[in-house]
């Protein structure tokens, strides 16, 4: 009954934020309280939403100050460079901007963190997505499959997560698995441009001009809409000449005289006050120095991001009224992410609390045919991308792979085989309802999660089976 109660709930919760009937808030709170109630444990329903609120209290306040770090880095203009690096390559072209957006959240993933990640990819592409009017959902949609793939790294989490539940070395699960990975990348890539060629039919090649045109007025790029704080906006600056042409997506120079050449995107106002050019390579020291910290995990994440908005905020500035000022200008997103996370809190809680996720994890097991023993990587492969989905990473690695490496132990079957088949399915579950950084991706982008688990699943599950495909084929798993 647990199993079929549990399955339950979590289609009830997918259905109804998909179809918009509720929004995620209150479905993650009120879908597991209703279905508490109905498996008989409605006096317990307390002390399960606390256990969850503790168990995910650390992940709230991580989230917290880091997108008040990251929010003072992005006024400062620490990221301005690379944003005008990327909107440089991308141009007007919606190809190139999908392609650009798969390639920076690969490589921002390189840090470990999905809330980074998505943050300082959003940050980046959301002006010119918005310029544009190109969808929304392909960025957050291209930019999470992308960190999944990128979150098998060793310090991610799932890799180290197996690595400890099988008692097996990470390298040996990671390293083998770097072959099917950079397919399952290059499926992204690919991928991105499937979806820029659709987006660059459906609108055309743009230049700012025609830009310009279909949308005159200034685009906000602060607190409200998760890009940046304080008011940034997109600017239009008067014409400077001939070979002049500024636009939405910022301003752009034909420096080499053709007309469409030499066009320089910049997608936060370079002249707004927050700017702090003097402290430039103070801000990227202090960023270096606490990526270097997490992945040597000097300290624990929350107390490292506290530690560095608070230096962040009183070296570029100083005064108290403008430290308010950067505070109030991201409270919004800050409220929205931790809110959700605490909500998620209830229904992990529940799922957890009340033995769902066991017994669900027990029927998926105890369904395995015989006959699939010899094969119980590609089996554990295939699982992975539903019970990711559907539970944290945490009950999947240590309470699901043990069960399953052992039944592929009595055929034969190593226990790193299947601890590399297990990482597999992570581009979807970067996805999950139950993936916090999640939430930082569609409330900075102006997505609604229903939107955009409609959009990514079918793309996601396609890059895992891609992944595990290649793995199969190159001989891994």
């Amino acid at each position: 009954m647990l199993t079929i109660l549990g399955f339950a709930m979590i289609a009830t919760f997918l259905v109804l934020i998909m179809m918009k009937k509720m929004s995620p808030i209150a479905a993650l709170v009120l879908i597991p309280a209703l279905f508490c109630v109905a498996v008989g444990q409605g006096a317990k329903l307390g002390d399960y939403v606390i256990e969850g609120v503790g168990t995910l209290a650390p992940t709230a306040a991580m989230l917290m100050f880091a997108i008040v770090y990251f929010g003072v880095m992005i006024d400062v203009g620490l990221f301005d460079p690379i944003v005008r690096g990327i909107l440089r390559f991308c141009k007007a072209d919606p190809m190139r901007i999908v392609i650009g957006t798969a390639l920076l959240a690969a490589v921002v993933s390189l840090d470990g963190d999905g809330s980074t990640t998505f943050m300082i990819t959003v940050s980046a592409m959301y002006p010119l997505y918005k310029r544009l009017k190109m969808s929304l959902v392909v960025m957050t949609g291209v930019a999470a499959t992308a960190n999944g793939v990128m979150n098998t790294l060793p310090w991610g989490g799932p890799t180290a997560r197996a690595a400890t539940a099988l008692k097996v070395d990470a390298a040996d699960i990671f390293v083998p698995m770097i072959p099917a990975l950079a397919v399952g990348l290059l499926a992204v890539v690919l991928l991105a441009c499937v979806l820029g060629r659709r987006e660059r039919k459906r609108l055309g090649m743009l230049t700012l001009d025609e830009a310009l045109v279909t949308e005159p007025e200034t685009v906000l790029v602060g607190a409200g809409s998760g890009v940046a704080g304080g008011g940034d906006r997109l600017t239009k600056a008067p014409k400077s000449g001939p070979g002049t042409t500024t636009g939405g997506a910022g301003d752009t120079e034909d420096r080499d005289g053709d007309g469409d050449g030499g066009e320089e995107f910049k997608g936060l106002d370079p002249h707004r006050s927050t700017l702090r050019p003097k402290l430039y390579w103070f801000n990227a020291g202090l960023t270096v120095a606490l990526l270097a910290a997490m992945i040597l995990e000097l300290m624990p994440i929350p107390v490292l991001f506290l530690l560095g908005a608070a230096l962040a905020l009183t070296v570029n500035f100083p005064h108290m009224p403008d430290q308010r000022a950067r505070v109030a200008a991201h409270a919004d997103n800050v409220l929205n992410v931790s809110g959700m996370v605490f909500a998620a809190a209830v229904f992990t809680g529940v799922l957890t609390g009340t033995g769902m996720v066991e017994h669900m994890a027990d029927w998926l097991v105890g369904a395995i045919p015989d006959a699939m023993g010899p094969h119980m990587a590609i089996v554990t492969g295939v699982l992975s991308l539903p019970l990711t989905y559907f539970m944290s990473n945490d009950g999947f690695y240590f309470g699901v792979l043990p069960v399953l490496a052992e039944a592929g132990a009595a055929h034969g079957v190593s226990p790193l085989e299947v601890a590399r088949a297990s990482i597999v399915g992570q581009p979807l579950h970067m996805s999950s309802p139950l993936v916090p950084a999640v939430y930082v991706l569609v409330g900075m982008a102006k997505v609604e999660f229903g939107d955009h688990t409609r959009f990514t699943v079918k793309w996601a599950v396609l890059t895992s089976l891609v992944v595990l495909g290649a793995g199969i084929l190159f001989g891994i798993i």
